[in-house]
């Protein structure tokens, strides 16, 4: 886990009456413990690798504690639930390139996208106060060779 997050994270729970808990510690362990995107339900099963009496129900109230913390989050790629993204505080500024054909998430950075965005929000007559760029495409390794080495790992 990268430093300053438990910490952050135990700070916040503090400041707001709520306990640590050895349930909420293996949540949090799990979910700092990629740098992956994950859903509520694959949290649930990383957590459970680390503590088996991990609830549903306690995965389900402690994301939203840590994205009202600010270490974690929540994007929607158009799914019919919601990812969350552990790599927000290291690199608040990167976007997500989700292939449609195995669903893998690629996350990156380009100054020149970032000067862009701020061009046009000013020229409009804007100031950027947050944003959220997500580019779907197709995977050209599926269709150049027919077979993408991610698309099996993705549908399991």
């Amino acid at each position: 886990m990268r430093p300053g997050i438990r910490e952050r994270i135990h700070t916040f729970l503090a400041d707001h009456g709520l306990r640590k808990t050895m349930q909420r510690e293996a949540i949090i362990q799990a979910a700092f413990s990629t740098t992956e995107h994950y859903t509520a339900e694959e949290l649930l099963r990383m957590s459970r690798k680390i503590d088996r009496s991990v609830s549903r129900a306690t995965v389900y109230r402690t994301l939203p504690l840590l994205v009202e913390c600010g270490v974690l989050k929540e994007m929607d790629f158009g799914k019919d639930y919601k990812f969350y993204d552990p790599n927000y505080l290291e690199h608040p500024h990167h976007n997500h390139l989700i292939c449609v054909d195995c669903s893998r998430i690629v996350e990156f950075e380009d100054q020149h996208i970032e000067l862009l965005e701020e061009c046009i929000s000013k020229r409009l007559g804007f100031s950027p106060a947050s944003k959220s760029l997500r580019i779907e495409a197709n995977c050209d390794e599926l269709r150049k060779q027919g077979v993408c080495k991610n698309r099996k790992a993705a549908l399991d």
